[in-house]
């Protein structure tokens, strides 16, 4: 049994550590510099902007989710530990505890719409840019109810 954790704002480092690492494996269309330009945007804005919550092994975190008005906004597992239950867990997390009934995808995430299909969302719909502007679209998912 996984336990899920807080995450403190002494630990946003480590998280956005966590952020970087998991965004280089998954999230290969994406730029250096977008990398870059979304770094300090996570660490100083985004992760105040929701509830954040954790999985942790051996005190280090391995997964964490951020939520916002029943939207899942981050979902992020460290590359060494994908495969391993820890999303699902941490969504079903969000779902019965934060009350999630919304995400957002990159769409050239393809793993990740597969994830979120197969867990229950289905596609609501598209936009051309995500929501910083840039030219990576993104798609309206909602779960079924």
């Amino acid at each position: 049994m996984k336990t899920i954790d807080n995450i403190y704002k002494k630990e946003y480092t480590e998280v956005v550590e966590l952020w970087e690492a998991s965004v280089r494996a998954t999230h290969h269309f994406l730029r250096e510099e977008d990398i870059e330009y979304f770094k300090p945007l996570i660490l100083n804005t985004y992760l105040d902007e929701v509830e954040l919550k954790c999985i942790r092994e051996n005190k280090k975190i391995v997964g964490f989710i951020g939520v916002a008005d029943q939207n899942l906004e981050m979902l992020f597992i460290h590359p060494e530990y994908r495969g391993k239950g820890i999303g699902k867990t941490l969504l079903d997390y969000a779902i019965n505890k934060l009350k999630v009934t919304k995400v957002d995808v990159n769409e050239q995430n393809e793993q990740a719409v597969g994830f979120y299909k197969y867990c229950g969302f289905e596609f609501v719909k598209r936009l051309e840019l995500d929501s910083s502007g840039k030219p990576y679209p993104t798609l309206h998912m909602e779960l079924k109810k």
